[in-house]
């Protein structure tokens, strides 16, 4: 057998992690979507669409990587008054929120960054904190 035929079986069986990746989940501020030591698959964010509202990823936020949702777009200005969030002065509804921020207003424009920010407020280190991120701090997007 060629040298190179085992290496080349090995780099074939392992492709599809380039593309997909298990994400182990930390902590509780996407409760309950996700919770504390869930095993999620990433798309790659090189292989998937821009960012859409509403959608789950994982970035590289200033304290490390993190699972948060998306919220604010490019050129959108995100708003928030205790438990509502506000996206260009409209009420956003957000169906996945269970433990909203009962404290707390604040404003941020994304300016050419996205704001992500966890399921469980009262618990999320998110965008509030850290503000919009670039598009190269997209790592993958959950699915």
């Amino acid at each position: 057998m060629k040298p190179w035929v085992p290496l080349a079986a090995l780099a074939l069986a392992l492709s599809p992690l380039a593309v997909v990746h298990p994400v182990r989940v930390e902590g509780r501020s996407m409760e309950p979507t996700l919770h504390n030591g869930d095993l999620r698959w990433e798309l790659r964010a090189w292989a998937s669409h821009a960012p859409r509202r509403g959608e789950v990823w994982v970035v590289a936020a200033p304290g490390g990587t993190s699972v948060k949702r998306v919220l604010g777009l490019p050129g959108d200005t995100v708003s928030w008054d205790g438990p509502d969030l506000r996206v260009d002065g409209r009420t956003l509804d957000e169906p996945w929120v269970t433990h909203p921020e009962r404290g707390g207003t604040g404003s941020m424009a994304c300016g050419s960054g996205y704001l992500f920010l966890g399921d469980n407020r009262p618990v999320s280190c998110d965008g509030r904190e850290w503000g919009p991120l670039p598009a190269r701090c997209l790592v993958g997007r959950i699915l």
